[in-house]
């Protein structure tokens, strides 16, 4: 989690508002090579009132109403205890009024040059080698649990005579399960 303390660089997806939802009345806005998308912005339950930031958006597609997007957010003076974590939604407003929503996939604090901070690489996990194979009795008879009853049990009724010649199926005959109902 990341406390919006200064300024935050984020990776996320813009989803503009179409004119007739409010948003901007010229469309989505037209990324160029010098000048970077600006406007103010809040984190709900904040509202533009009590909550505003600057943003600035940078790296998306041109006049796509949906489009993946860097940028960074800038806490109004008042406003820096927000959380900005990876799934939040950032409300981009012209004035008062929303324009679209960025919802934050990265988060990454930046330093006074302006670079973001970028955490090391958590290290790698441990390679586990598997552990030696148990093995398993040759013998068919042999119990795989001896503290059980029900290992007697299955070493009593399960001789290599009593073994069906034909593998057992999914269904078996009725008359089968007749014979053994009334033989218990």
């Amino acid at each position: 989690m990341v406390m919006m303390t200064g300024s935050l660089a984020v990776r996320g997806m813009v989803v503009w508002l179409t004119p007739q939802q409010g948003g901007r009345v010229s469309g989505p806005p037209e990324p160029d090579y010098d000048y970077d998308y600006t406007g103010t912005a809040f984190l709900p339950p904040r509202t533009p009132a009590d909550g505003q930031a600057g943003v600035s958006l940078r790296r998306f597609a041109p006049g796509a109403w949906r489009t993946p997007v860097e940028g960074i957010i800038v806490p109004g003076q008042e406003n820096r205890s927000q959380q900005v974590v990876p799934g939040c939604l950032v409300v981009i407003t012209e004035g008062v009024r929303p324009v679209a929503f960025l919802t934050v996939e990265e988060v990454h604090a930046m330093a006074d040059d302006g670079t973001p901070v970028i955490p090391p690489d958590p290290l790698p996990l441990p390679v586990i080698e598997p552990a030696e194979p148990v093995p398993v009795p040759a013998d068919p008879v042999e119990a795989p649990y001896r503290h059980s009853t029900a290992a007697a049990r299955f070493t009593s009724t399960h001789s290599s005579d009593s073994i069906p010649a034909e593998p057992l199926t999914a269904e078996p005959n009725p008359d089968e399960l007749i014979k053994a109902a009334n033989s218990l």
